[in-house]
């Protein structure tokens, strides 16, 4: 049994400029122990998809229209406030995309991360700071006594973001979303964290729900690949598979537009072409045919389902949702 089964996630807003469908039926599993990335521009949906899980979604203006969130047995999206406050920051815990903005400004580093030991674990102020001091020099941060003392402002952006991560892996959750970690960060301390994130998950078995958009970032840390447009999954597959054999116009897109080293430098980096659509007033065919090269009037009718495809896999079966990839490729009913 899969340890985070997704089913059938839709979730909307409804503002004064109509209703936005941010994440349109998504379904997926997260196994013990294992990376997956959702890959896609910005608005695809990938972040609402994981605050709708946590129950951190603004209600109004969010609707979570339809489906079930699946975790030991129990459906997350039927949970209590007071049941998901006990299981966030526990056995679930989320990295968020800006530190600066997660972290409280009026408190000191210590304050905050001594709250999540004393609320889930029940520990006392003296045994919580004594755990925070550890966490925060596992996660590389130097003199570590000294730096509980200090507020947010006064630590590096690279030094917040690994502040982050000890907050969030404290319990010693089940279950990481890490929600762009590396933004905004240098090349070097970008390195840094991966690195901890991986050796963090071999110590703890970890299973880590990775949302980005750096496909650089993908292929080295992640175990399967779910790619989202508008809303929806358009591709899923093993990273091996994914990179060896892009199926989808919009995920051949996305790889062809990262520079590879020996290039020659010459010319202009490929890109889609194009805009995403509105999400308040989505096509009704495939999202993506209006950017893509090799749309055909078939593409506009209908919404093309996930399907899986007949294509020889290293790493299980791969799913995509392009009538014309599925027509080329076979597919498996």
């Amino acid at each position: 049994m899969a340890l985070l089964d997704v089913r059938d996630l839709s979730v909307r807003f409804d503002t004064f400029h109509g209703t936005v469908r941010a994440v349109d039926h998504v379904s997926f599993t997260l196994e013990e122990s294992e990376t997956l990335a959702l890959v896609g521009e910005s608005g695809s949906g990938k972040s609402v998809t994981n605050l709708a899980m946590m129950g951190l979604v603004p209600q109004p203006p969010g609707v979570i229209e339809s489906g079930e969130v699946l975790f030991d047995g129990r459906d997350l999206l039927r949970l209590s406030p007071r049941e998901l406050q006990r299981l966030r920051g526990k056995e679930i815990s989320m990295i968020f995309q800006d530190p600066m903005t997660s972290l409280n400004p009026l408190l000191t580093v210590g304050e905050q991360l001594s709250e999540v030991l004393e609320v889930h674990l029940g520990l006392s102020r003296k045994e919580a700071r004594l755990r925070c001091a550890s966490a925060i020099g596992d996660v590389g941060i130097p003199d570590p006594e000294s730096r509980l003392a200090q507020y947010p402002h006064e630590l590096s952006g690279g030094m917040r973001q690994r502040v982050m991560i000890a907050m969030a892996l404290l319990c010693d959750p089940r279950i990481l979303i890490a929600d762009e970690p590396t933004t905004a960060l240098d090349v070097t301390i970008q390195a840094q964290i991966l690195d901890l994130l991986t050796e963090l998950q071999h110590q703890h078995g970890t299973a880590i729900i990775l949302i980005t958009h750096d496909l650089g970032v993908v292929a080295g840390q992640s175990d399967r690949v779910h790619v989202m447009y508008a809303g929806r999954l358009v591709e899923t597959a093993d990273v091996r598979d994914l990179y060896r054999a892009p199926l989808h116009p919009y995920t051949q897109g996305l790889l062809a537009s990262v520079p590879r080293i020996g290039d020659s430098g010459e010319g202009s980096l490929h890109s889609i072409p194009g805009q995403p659509p509105d999400l308040a007033s989505l096509p009704a065919g495939c999202a993506f045919a209006a950017r893509c090269e090799r749309a055909q009037p078939e593409c506009g009718r209908e919404v093309p389902p996930l399907v899986a495809t007949n294509l020889e896999v290293t790493g299980g079966a791969r799913f995509v949702a392009c009538p014309l990839t599925i027509a080329s490729a076979g597919s498996a009913r």
